[in-house]
């Protein structure tokens, strides 16, 4: 499989999203089956896994699907090559009450924390999950580069993150100090356009969560709401999925969707997007239907 540059790393077009694994609007899947679901990624060639600390079926199972991944991985074989991204600075506490939380002693604990549930000495990728509206956003991105020169993380990202972020992300970090802005991106979400463009002239990944929609029916139905996803992927015989994450391939060489997957099928069918290359027709029509 070819590679995209993220950060430091060379890491498969499509990765996987993990989120499914412990919650969203699918059917939860046994640890068994989660595990597996990573295993047949990494048969298909997915270098890159996403998670965060806050992916949990509850409050307190905080670290539920990093723990899965690290399991995953330790049973797999060689994973040398595995890029694993998570995120901290979303907080969840008893109540289900969700909140932010971007101070400096929370986001050196959220990585310990990590550091734990990923049976691992550093982490790959660390993303700011969500701005932390009652911080400065450059002073908190200091905390991140402080826990870089450490040797904890090995890049740095951001997540949620509008175009003023990314140039204050990119003046603080330096303009190889961003590995990847990740926003949600899909044919039904498409304000994060130009924070996509914007990281393609910086060189910085762009990693679109939720690239089919969401979870569940939304992700099913996206043939249906969007015709030409569905007339290109019964001319080429594929599915509308893959169809859909090869539209987003096409829109830069930078730009790694992370779908997110809860059974082996699924991230199998989504990694052969890489392989899918749209004609300019194709691409004409795909974007036409949104005006």
């Amino acid at each position: 499989m070819e590679t995209r540059k993220l950060g430091p790393f060379d890491v498969s077009p499509i990765g996987l999203g993990a989120m499914p694994f412990s919650m969203g609007a699918n059917e939860r899947p046994s640890r068994e089956q989660a595990i597996a679901t990573v295993h047949a990624a990494l048969d298909a060639g997915v270098t890159y896994i996403d998670t965060a600390d806050i992916y949990a079926p509850s409050w307190d199972t905080i670290g539920h699907n990093e723990e899965i991944i690290a399991a995953a991985l330790k049973s797999y074989g060689d994973t040398s090559d595995i890029v694993v991204g998570t995120k901290g600075g979303i907080t969840r506490s008893e109540g289900e009450v969700w909140g932010r939380d971007g101070s400096a002693s929370y986001i050196r604990g959220a990585v310990e924390a990590s550091l734990r549930a990923l049976d691992t000495d550093v982490i790959d990728l660390y993303q700011w999950h969500r701005p932390d509206r009652w911080l400065v956003y450059g002073e908190v991105l200091e905390t991140f580069k402080a826990l870089q020169q450490e040797g904890k993380v090995r890049a740095i990202g951001i997540s949620n993150a509008n175009v003023e972020e990314i140039e204050v992300a990119l003046q603080v970090l330096g303009e190889d100090g961003l590995a990847s802005v990740q926003n949600e991106f899909s044919p039904r979400f498409r304000l994060s356009r130009d924070e996509l463009e914007l990281c393609g002239q910086h060189q910085v990944a762009f990693l679109p969560w939720s690239p089919l929609g969401g979870t569940g029916a939304k992700s099913k139905d996206v043939g249906q709401a969007y015709p030409a996803f569905h007339k290109i992927s019964e001319n080429r015989q594929v599915s509308q999925q893959r169809v859909v994450l090869a539209w987003e391939l096409a829109l830069g060489d930078h730009v790694i969707p992370i779908p997110g997957a809860s059974r082996p099928a699924s991230i199998t069918d989504s990694a052969q997007a890489v392989s899918l290359a749209l004609t300019p027709q194709e691409l004409e029509l795909i974007e036409t239907q949104f005006c």
